[in-house]
């Protein structure tokens, strides 16, 4: 494993890492935003984020430095994940992969989380056990994000899922898509259980894309978003655990997701 020379800004030192996965059979890149503390001797809270390479265009590293400099939230540990080659089959739903074979190494990806990162992450900062952990993500590693934390909730407290790509289906259109059955994160949930500690943040644009399936004059992205709010209702979370930002010029990309990062660390974190 190769460590790059940390580099610090104000309250956030920031530290590139290589790990070598064995899982995944591949090095993975992660930053890890390490809060300046004065008190070692608290627990700090652990937010993984997926496409971490999409942080650096933010910057992340300012987003969170702003907030800590303020004390707008609490002293927060982040490593975004850098994604690799095989983004399609390492994200998407360990459950199952999609019609077309995608997301068929989300298993994989999971083991690398839970039995690599989390473990050096431990080791490396000495921190053999953190107040909370939580995981973010942007479109499809926002799915990913939401596959690991709804399968693994004991572990976690809060996602965070920014222009997710709940669409993500066991069928294609041509095969029998139905809406009800075949979007793999919807039935996931519809079979799974309530975890009461468990928040949701989940943050779609109107500008996300202009495709209309059923053509109600809502955007797909936004349909699947309410259609997985109602399924989470269903089992009985209530807006005390879901948070649901909707932006009108919101697009599928970084500034946008930038935008919405400030609000969902202190929704989630915030003092």
């Amino acid at each position: 494993m190769a460590d790059n020379t940390p580099n610090a800004v104000s309250s956030v030192t920031v530290e590139q890492i290589t790990l070598i996965s064995e899982y995944l059979e591949r090095d993975v890149i992660v930053d890890v935003y390490l809060p300046l503390v004065s008190d070692n001797t608290v627990p700090l809270s652990l937010l993984l984020i997926n496409d971490g390479q999409d942080l650096i265009k933010m910057p992340f590293e300012e987003i969170l430095a702003e907030l800590l400099a303020t004390n707008s939230i609490e002293p927060l540990l982040c490593v975004g994940i850098h994604c690799g080659h095989d983004r399609r089959m390492e994200y998407g739903t360990a459950y199952s992969a999609d019609y077309k074979g995608r997301g068929a190494r989300a298993g994989l990806y999971s083991k690398f989380i839970f039995d690599e990162l989390i473990p050096f992450i431990r080791k490396k900062y000495n921190t053999p056990s953190f107040k909370h952990k939580s995981f973010a993500g942007f479109s499809l590693g926002a799915l990913s994000a939401l596959d690991i934390v709804w399968n693994q909730a004991s572990e976690f407290g809060k996602v965070g899922l920014f222009s997710p790509s709940l669409w993500w289906r066991r069928k294609g259109y041509e095969d029998g898509y139905d809406e009800e059955q075949d979007k793999l994160m919807h039935l996931q949930v519809r079979k799974g259980g309530f975890y009461p500690w468990l928040k949701i943040f989940i943050e779609c644009g109107r500008l996300d894309e202009t495709a209309d399936r059923n053509q109600n004059g809502v955007i797909d992205s936004i349909d699947d978003a309410l259609d997985l709010i109602v399924e989470l209702k269903a089992k009985g979370y209530t807006d005390e655990h879901i948070h649901y930002l909707e932006l009108e010029e919101g697009k599928h990309d970084v500034p946008t997701w930038a935008s919405a990062f400030p609000q969902f660390l202190k929704w989630g974190w915030g003092k």
